[in-house]
């Protein structure tokens, strides 16, 4: 009786020093709160599968997801100290450093903005050359052709021949697949798989990439306050960020379902799917031993001569202004 009273007593402890263990780390655990600039869409899949699997509980963060309304009010709200961490496109952010904004990139996972142009069967334009002649949609702060002059200075294009129709965002697809332009921008990441699941077609693609437009893309962006303050929590959110990455790559499926789980009123589980992958295909694999999200300021510099070609920005600021590779590092 003695000894299974020492038995009992002994399991006790034990189930009480696990639960103190438990409570400890769960109050070590930093809240990060991250702020997307736009709605549910596959490319942030592997946030969702990452969180589904404890990575990020197992960096010691706590992580708090929110849509978005635009990449201007994800700013606002990181400014305001209201997020920790905002996801959006890196040449956003640029412009915006430039102009004065206190924030700085601390992740580039898309050093090109995987963008395409698309056209009709009929008209098909698969190369820079046969955009001449053509009309395409654009709307103002629209990617694809706010740097449509440098796409075609580099494709030795005469932008001259290309008939811009300026419209509201929201129509530009509209009156593409009614036949008034004959081209559209689309993220390939995002309305491509949309577009043609809806429709039922595939349409003449030309991507812009591969025909070097390097316009910075999906980017972790926080405030040089936060940096400060808040180093070592989002050091932690970064190295699970890049766990989630690669985890996404091996499981599209996995975070498809992940995201789906938060995302019922989304496409079907193929479009979602088609989305992850073409996010995973966007983002750079590590190179020379350098984490994943490295900035390299080259891609800095090039993006500060693309924002020049679309507006005016005076005399570009340092390179260093712009980034800091210092969270990535363990």
């Amino acid at each position: 009786m003695h000894v299974r009273r020492v038995i009992r007593g002994a399991a006790l402890v034990g189930s009480a020093a696990i639960a103190t263990l438990v409570a400890s780390q769960g109050a070590m655990a930093e809240e990060v709160k991250v702020r997307f600039s736009w709605k549910l869409k596959g490319e942030y899949g592997f946030f969702y599968l990452g969180e589904q699997k404890g990575v990020y509980k197992d960096a010691g963060v706590t992580l708090k997801l929110g849509e978005g309304a635009g990449s201007q009010a994800a700013l606002g709200s990181l400014i305001q100290g209201q997020e920790d961490a905002v996801i959006l496109p890196g040449i956003f952010a640029i412009s915006a450093i430039q102009k004065g904004m206190p924030v700085k990139i601390v992740a580039l996972y898309q050093p090109e903005t995987p963008i395409a142009l698309i056209s009709h069967a009929e008209k098909p334009v698969k190369t820079p050359k046969d955009l001449e002649g053509k009309t395409i949609a654009h709307a103002v702060g629209e990617t694809g052709t706010s740097y449509l002059d440098a796409f075609c200075e580099i494709n030795q294009v005469d932008c001259g021949k290309v008939s811009k129709v300026q419209m509201d965002s929201q129509s530009r697809v509209p009156q593409f697949l009614q036949g008034q332009v004959d081209v559209v921008s689309v993220y390939k990441t995002n309305d491509l798989p949309v577009l043609e699941d809806k429709t039922g077609q595939t349409f003449p693609t030309l991507d812009m990439v591969e025909y070097g437009l390097a316009i910075p893309g999906m980017a972790v962006v926080v405030s040089d306050s936060g940096i400060a303050k808040r180093g070592a929590a989002l050091k932690s959110f970064l190295a699970a960020n890049a766990k989630a990455i690669e985890m996404t790559k091996a499981d599209p499926a996995g975070a498809t379902a992940a995201l789906k789980a938060v995302w019922q009123a989304g496409p079907s589980d193929k479009v979602i799917q088609q989305q992850i992958e073409a996010t995973s295909a966007s983002i750079h694999a590590p190179t020379s031993g350098t984490p994943l999200g490295w900035i390299e300021e080259k891609a800095v510099v090039d993006a500060l001569k693309l924002v020049s070609s679309a507006e005016e920005i005076g005399d570009p600021k340092p390179a260093s202004t712009f980034f800091t590779n210092e969270l990535l590092t363990q």
